[in-house]
């Protein structure tokens, strides 16, 4: 089987494991393509409603409203100890929901995506995995107002002196900063303890940074944009000029989950003994975290939230392929829903009526218990038509930057009504690489009419395994 040539009269058959010729763009920056890069939020309008075509989805427009009615009650914390199941047949979107609903409830609020199978693990405990994927959903806010130097770093210079206890050598007395802001500058005279800490920082002129007055604890903040560059990809991070004065009382709010503080305390501080940083190395990476331990966490939170300076901020838990969790795992997931401090959780299925994981009579919807089910807002996804394919496949393509000749488009979305869809989008990056062998850049049908040829869909591999008889008797579809 040959690729077709963009002039075949002239060009010699080109082999399906031959390189592709270099590109005159092969240096240009290129950035990662996940299969839900397109998916932006919901897609609603402000009184609501879905849009037929908005950020990047296509139809799902009564499941997109349920779910933008569940942002809504997660916003105004309504919806706590609650849970969300999105039911549906395979690439029907419930993953892309779960997605857009983090993108619609913003970067601040923590959102722990995770697959049922992951319980099972042969370091901790089933329900252990589950209480710290709903620990890490639980945000804590911490505002704290402190005095504080903060500016564009533009002296630094160490003073030294001799040693008084040896005139051989030198110590630093006091560093000199210099500090610049939009407003003004100042020159701060430091301790050599603060120098320290600049140096571990990795300071240099151009940083801007701040230096707590009570403490003398130093943060740098980012390099000044004033020295940003040209360059398309850098490790530097980029910040404006600090406005204000130099010395001014600044509010530093700081976000970090309820299971980060489990993490943190629940780790052993060892010595500086070579046996104890050996055991370190040597001991499993994941530690079990305690309900004594969590209690006085919970108990420390309770105290910064009533003194103000803390603000508990509810999460979202996604567990995709929920059915495969068991029957324990269910019902301990009961007892953390109604917990007091219990996150959104969102669960997604594509089961019918299915044996509940665990059990050996249990039959249930779904494959979730009922007593949990009750407890649910479900949400059905629906199928697509090959007009809503056809469009998700041209949005793709745009993505992914590819471009399509005359009736491809119609030709991909025949293939994906016949097989499904997510057989139709895999069909586009192979063709693209066949078409750039062919010497052409953009796909034409023919390149998807060779891909289905090296390619089966799922359906005609299970016919075809079905008419053999399978790998087992035809026992394995």
């Amino acid at each position: 089987m040959k690729a077709t040539s963009a002039t075949p009269s002239t060009s010699a058959p080109v082999a399906h494991n031959a390189l592709p010729p270099p590109s005159a763009t092969s240096n240009a920056r290129s950035s990662r393509i996940a299969p839900h890069s397109h998916i932006k939020g919901l897609g609603l309008t402000s009184d609501g409603l879905a849009a037929p075509d908005g950020a990047g989805f296509i139809g799902q427009t009564n499941a997109r409203e349920a779910c933008g009615v569940v942002v809504d009650l997660v916003k105004s914390r309504k919806f706590s100890g609650r849970a969300l199941l999105l039911v549906g047949a395979p690439g029907t979107g419930k993953t892309a929901l779960a997605l857009a609903v983090s993108h619609e409830l913003g970067t601040k609020v923590p959102f722990c995506p995770m697959v049922g199978s992951e319980v099972y693990s042969t370091e901790v405990k089933k329900t252990e995995v589950l209480a710290e994927s709903f620990r890490r959903a639980i945000g804590l806010r911490i505002k704290e107002t402190k005095e504080v130097y903060e500016g564009e770093v533009t002296e630094l210079t160490p003073a030294e002196s001799e040693n008084p206890l040896s005139r051989y050598g030198k110590t630093v007395s006091h560093v000199i900063v210099g500090l610049k802001t939009v407003k003004g500058t100042k020159q701060l005279r430091l301790d050599p303890t603060i120098y320290e800490a600049i140096l571990k920082e990795k300071i240099v002129v151009g940083d801007v940074i701040y230096v707590e007055a009570n403490t003398g604890a130093v943060k740098r903040v980012g390099r000044s944009d004033a020295y940003a560059s040209s360059y398309d990809l850098e490790s530097e991070t980029y910040v404006p000029l600090p406005k204000g004065d130099v010395h001014k009382r600044k509010e530093l709010v700081q976000d970090v989950t309820l299971g980060d503080l489990d993490a943190a305390n629940a780790r052993p501080q060892g010595g500086q003994d070579i046996m104890s940083v050996m055991g370190s190395l040597v001991k499993s990476g994941r530690t079990e975290v305690t309900d004594k331990l969590r209690r006085e966490v919970n108990k420390v939170v309770k105290g910064y939230v009533d003194q103000g300076v803390a603000e508990v901020v509810p999460g979202v838990v996604f567990i995709d392929e929920v059915h495969m969790l068991d029957i324990e795992c269910f019902t301990y997931l009961n007892a953390l829903l109604e917990s007091p401090m219990a996150p959104t959780v969102i669960l997604a299925t594509n089961r019918g009526n299915a044996l509940v994981r665990g059990t050996t009579d249990i039959v249930s919807p779904h494959g979730v218990p009922v007593d949990l089910l009750d407890r649910c807002l479900i949400v059905k996804t629906d199928g697509y038509n090959r007009e809503q394919i056809g469009k998700v496949v041209q949005l793709r393509a745009n993505v992914e930057g590819l471009k399509l000749g005359s009736g491809v488009l119609e030709r991909i979305a025949e293939e994906g009504e016949r097989g499904s869809m997510r057989y139709a989008l895999q069909l586009l990056t192979p063709a693209s690489i066949l078409a750039g062998l062919s010497g052409r850049n953009q796909i034409e049908v023919e390149d998807i009419g060779e891909m289905n040829e090296l390619f089966l869909d799922a359906k005609t591999s299970a016919t075809n395994i079905g008419a053999d008889g399978g790998f087992d008797g035809g026992k394995m579809w």
